[in-house]
């Protein structure tokens, strides 16, 4: 997607390609985290002077919240439209918890996942992030009960599928915080295969509804 902006006094290009200055300031902040990552490095990273950053983003904050929305649109999508495939459920939690470890370890990318690491971290002592994760951890609850209830999941007893899916958003950031320490594919796509697994057989101790 190109942006073309309106003429400014001074400090405004003509046109820039708003995608790729995205990318470049994503990974300043997955790099160093939210508060490493100074104005300065992320205007270079990005090649904008700070009076366009500004004018486009009104700070740093904004800047990182649209970083956010950047990186979920473009890394988040295909681990979420997993759940989506028409498959049976089983099938979908690994393909869920597979790509959770894709996500995490893919060698074009720092390690972790930015909401889950740089948002959650930073979220402590910003309201706004604060608000944010929480709106992005519920999103994927969200979509992980939908699946869950697709499959006859039931809605009451000792672990409703809204618990369920907040349990299975647990396991998948733990897989991410150990993708952030380093641990590679291989050590986590099994650890992925038990977590899809086991809780697809929480739901034949279920009781019936």
């Amino acid at each position: 997607m190109t942006v073309h902006l309106q003429p400014r006094p001074r400090g405004r290009p003509r046109g820039f390609d708003a995608a790729n200055a995205l990318e470049q300031a994503l990974r300043v902040f997955w790099t160093r985290g939210y508060d490493q990552a100074s104005v300065d490095l992320l205007c270079s990273a990005m090649e904008m002077p700070r009076a366009t950053m500004y004018s486009l983003f009104g700070d740093k904050d904004g800047l990182f919240l649209a970083v956010v929305s950047h990186y979920a649109q473009t890394r988040l999508s295909f681990v979420a439209e997993t759940l989506s495939s028409g498959n049976d459920l089983l099938q979908d939690l690994h393909a869920f918890f597979k790509g959770v470890v894709q996500l995490s370890t893919a060698g074009r990318d720092p390690a972790g996942c930015l909401i889950s690491c740089v948002l959650a971290d930073v979220a402590a002592t910003n309201a706004e992030f604060r608000d944010e994760r929480n709106r992005r951890f519920d999103a994927l609850e969200q979509r992980l009960e939908a699946r869950l209830l697709r499959d006859g999941w039931p809605t009451s007893g000792s672990c409703p599928a809204n618990v369920a899916a907040s349990l299975a958003a647990a396991m998948a950031r733990g897989i991410v915080q150990r993708g952030r320490t380093g641990q590679s594919a291989d050590d986590l796509y099994p650890v992925a295969i038990s977590a899809a697994e086991a809780l697809y057989r929480m739901r034949d101790t279920l009781p019936e509804k």
